[in-house]
């Protein structure tokens, strides 16, 4: 685990995107928290903290302010679709917001992007 946080972190320090992804994608696979170190060293978002969003949500919710169908949330962390629309669902209650667009915008404005994903610990 610990080889795979370090090795995420230099390749994000150089800029080695095709390697950082596949990097991400073998954590996932894995369910190997890329983010530990960094948490340890920052408070968590007051804002996400309230919201009492999922560690797994707030991947969700990631995905989802790009754009993707439940179907590529369940590609991309290896989760039904059905499970995926769970996911959303709670989302947009947990929320307060009334579609996928505004779970987006509220996701940029929470700081919640795929290259980075605030802690809520």
């Amino acid at each position: 685990m610990a080889l795979v946080q370090a090795a995420y972190e230099v390749a994000d320090e150089l800029g080695a995107r095709p390697l950082r992804d596949e990097l991400e994608a073998v954590a996932r696979r894995a369910r190997i928290d890329l983010y530990a170190r960094k948490r340890l060293d920052t408070a968590p978002d007051a804002q996400l903290q309230q919201l009492e969003l999922t560690v797994r949500e707030i991947e969700v919710l990631a995905l989802l302010s790009d754009g993707l169908t439940n179907r590529e949330i369940g590609g991309e962390l290896f989760i039904s679709d059905k499970t995926a629309s769970v996911h959303v669902s709670r989302i947009l209650s947990k929320l307060g917001v009334p579609n996928r667009a505004a779970a987006a915008a509220a996701a940029q404005r929470l700081g919640v992007t795929r290259d980075h994903t605030p802690s809520t610990n």
